[in-house]
């Protein structure tokens, strides 16, 4: 019988301690959990007040702090006299023991801003080379042209993988829209995810009407000069200048033509020449990279 007491209040003892030990490993996973944090910084001009899901911090930018893990919906409003400067909003992530950076330029309406977020992350899978990162890149507008270290690297959305570790510069262009170029810092194992936001060149836009304008009202004398229009290849990032078929960044690449060349244009749309490269063969290159020579 006292044996039958004993196996008894054992087993209760071992039901309490398992049970204790529950209890303890839950707290200290909650309390571990609530505790994980990762930094945010956010930058913009003009000056603006920062809120995170509806909830002003308290701060202006420049603003950087510890902020718990999650996904915000952050938003910047403009400060003092910009009125007449657009707010920004977007959601972002934020990883433990990692920084996510927010960089707006703010203008008038979303067309005339630009922007960027930069968000690092732990690759899922281990570089072949424990020295490499890599670069996952997006824009708005889709398609623009992602160069690395002034080499062109491809069309966004893109991933760039095996970048080693170190300081690199990471510029994105489309003809109509102002150029953004940033520093960042990849380290070893790890991938920055950039979100970059192009603004609209408006000067550009106003040049192009002003040009259908007066081609609407001189239209035989406008087709003249443009026969007449010679144009020089300017020096590149990567030595040479892409010719695409049709008059935009995604088109197919026909053939390259050299810094120094020279062209006559043929026809002009927006910010695109098209020139005869060969005998007999015609396509578009970006005006950025041509200056016009009479």
């Amino acid at each position: 019988m006292r044996n039958k007491n004993f196996k008894g209040k054992l087993i209760l003892l071992t039901v309490l301690v398992t049970l204790f030990g529950l209890f303890i490993a839950t707290k200290f996973f909650f309390l571990d959990k609530q505790n994980e944090f990762g930094s945010l910084k956010v930058l913009s001009s003009p000056s603006s007040t920062v809120f995170l899901d509806n909830v002003a911090v308290g701060k202006t930018t420049p603003f950087e702090d510890r902020v718990k893990i999650g996904e915000y919906m952050i938003k910047l409003i403009p400060q003092g006299e910009a009125t007449q400067t657009a707010s920004w909003q977007g959601r972002v992530k934020i990883y433990k023991n990692a920084l996510t950076y927010v960089n707006r330029e703010l203008g008038s309406s979303d067309v005339t801003s630009a922007g960027e977020v930069f968000t690092v992350v732990k690759m899922e899978t281990a570089p072949k080379n424990k020295n490499y990162g890599e670069i996952y890149i997006e824009t708005d507008p889709l398609g623009a042209i992602v160069y690395l270290d002034n080499d062109e690297k491809g069309v966004a959305p893109v991933l760039l993988a095996d970048v080693i570790q170190g300081t690199h510069e990471l510029s994105i262009f489309m003809p109509g829209f102002f150029r953004r170029t940033q520093k960042i810092n990849i380290d070893a194992g790890y991938r920055v995810n950039a979100q970059i936001k192009l603004a609209i060149d408006q000067s550009q836009k106003r040049a192009s009407d002003s040009g259908k304008l007066k081609e609407d009202k001189t239209s035989t004398e406008s087709a003249s000069q443009k026969s007449l229009k010679e144009i020089l290849i300017k020096d590149t990032p990567t030595g040479f200048l892409r010719v695409r078929e049709e008059p935009n960044i995604i088109a197919t690449e026909a053939a390259q033509v050299k810094p120094g060349d020279r062209y006559s244009v043929i026809e002009e749309q927006n910010s695109w020449y098209k020139i005869e490269y060969e005998e007999g063969k015609e396509g578009w290159i970006s005006s950025e990279y041509a200056e016009t020579t009479q």
